[in-house]
């Protein structure tokens, strides 16, 4: 009888990507974050990544990496920069009211969508600036 081999499970490397969502929040609107370390605090969105449900927003969840001098005259440093947080942990700030609101879309007649402010009902404009 041949003896058994058992064979080590093979590994597949990388995150898992999601389906693109569709999120409220684009580049360049201006949030306040809900919850965690950072809950108050306000922010630009500098990234959004719809498939990993994640936002990079300007100031907040601030990260530092120790870099090692890649030639022979350069220095090794510490570099310090905003890494991505869930989008569920921030909301969109109305622009009318000035304070945190949910969002809601809205059809027009020409069949363009639009944000609306749930808090307010006024139209949020896209600046992805």
């Amino acid at each position: 009888m041949k003896p058994l081999k058992y064979y080590k499970a093979r590994r597949r490397g990388g995150t898992v990507r999601l389906p693109k969502a569709k999120m409220q929040v684009t580049k360049g609107d201006l949030v306040v974050v809900i919850s965690g370390d950072q809950k108050g605090n306000r922010g630009k969105v500098l990234k959004a990544d719809p498939r990993a449900q994640r936002v990079v927003v300007e100031g907040i969840n601030i990260v530092k990496r120790h870099r090692k001098a890649k030639q022979q005259g350069e220095e090794s440093q510490i570099v310090s920069f905003p890494a991505p947080i869930a989008v569920s942990k921030v909301m969109l700030i109305d622009p009318k009211t000035d304070a945190p609101t949910r969002v809601r879309r809205r059809v027009d007649k020409d069949g363009t969508v639009e944000r609306v402010s749930v808090r307010s009902g006024e139209p949020i404009p896209r600046s992805r600036a």
